[in-house]
């Protein structure tokens, strides 16, 4: 692996320095399962009580230091803190106060027996907030809301049609729904994209702090992808339901052709996953170009061997 070119941007290095981890973590079982919607509720519940531990350490961590040169920058919670809706979504989902739902059985369940993925992320987290250099934490604000600002919002649908969730209402659906930038208004599509981008400025400022920030922010998001593979290692993905065989028939002048719902959930987590890596990959350049020809020529192959 070559060594990176510490005169770029933060936010270009993140994005060039972190794309294998990112093909690790989209191609886990547990995260495709995920995106499907085809997780027992019960499981869903489970994989939101680990996020929240997770946010729950980091956001403490990144409040204990949010006058750090390197922290500063990108830390607004009324923005972007995810650990409060989270529990709103859980005890809605589970159907109790909010201010119970830690007693649940599902909860304690989780406590007894802790997967050991989730307990090495927090423990991780916890490990950087009491470090002499607590900068590595913006690589797991990075990783973490920038893909709730961008891939998060390709299963928000997915999610709410699974569990009967109300979409217009937002109950249950919290964690995947941000306030504007300066009100409090809901984010659009366009607002994330402008939160987005204020990040990355954000970041980029953390990275005038030196090269040895730039480098060591870099290292650790590869790290926090790879613990977010492992989150979704513990997720139990053979509990997911199996895609019924329903056909759908299309009519054509001289033939019909169908498809299996399994082949069409394909195609559609085949795309939601192309956008997470697009938007949170970069789009822009050349490279851009490049990677919008390839992902074209990709679709299409996978869209020709999913009807054969």
């Amino acid at each position: 692996m070559s060594s990176p070119n510490l005169a770029l941007p933060l936010a270009t290095l993140l994005r060039e320095g972190t794309r294998k981890a990112h093909e690790t973590v989209e191609n886990s079982p547990g995260a495709v399962a995920l995106l499907s919607g085809r997780l027992p509720k019960e499981e869903y519940i489970r994989y939101l009580m680990m996020l929240w531990h997770v946010y729950n350490a980091f956001e403490q961590a990144l409040e204990q230091h949010a006058t750090h040169p390197a922290l500063e920058p990108t830390y607004n919670p009324t923005l972007l803190a995810r650990g409060p809706p989270l529990s709103a979504d859980i005890a809605h989902l589970l159907d109790v106060p909010e201010a119970s739902w830690k007693t649940h059985p599902i909860y304690l369940a989780l406590l007894k027996d802790t997967p050991p993925a989730l307990k090495a992320y927090v423990d991780r987290v916890r490990e950087l907030a009491e470090s002499p250099d607590p900068s590595p934490l913006l690589a797991h604000a990075y990783v973490r809301y920038l893909g709730d600002l961008s891939g998060g919002q390709t299963i928000r649908r997915t999610i709410g049609k699974a569990y009967g969730l109300d979409e217009a209402s937002g109950e249950g659906l919290a964690f995947y729904a941000f306030k504007e930038l300066k009100s409090t208004k809901p984010a659009t599509q366009g607002e994330m994209k402008r939160i987005k981008e204020w990040f990355r400025e954000g970041m980029n400022k953390a990275g005038e702090q030196g090269d040895d920030v730039k480098a060591s922010v870099v290292r650790e998001a590869n790290t926090a992808f790879d613990l977010n593979t492992g989150l979704f290692s513990a997720i139990n993905a053979e509990l997911a339901e199996e895609p019924k065989e329903i056909s759908i028939v299309i009519e054509q002048p001289s033939e019909e052709k169908t498809f299996s719902l399994s082949q069409i959930i394909s195609v559609i987590a085949a795309v939601c996953l192309a956008h997470f890596v697009l938007i949170t990959g970069g789009f822009t350049g050349d490279r851009g170009y490049q990677k919008l020809l390839a992902v074209q020529q990709w679709f299409s192959q996978f869209t020709a061997s999913t009807s054969e």
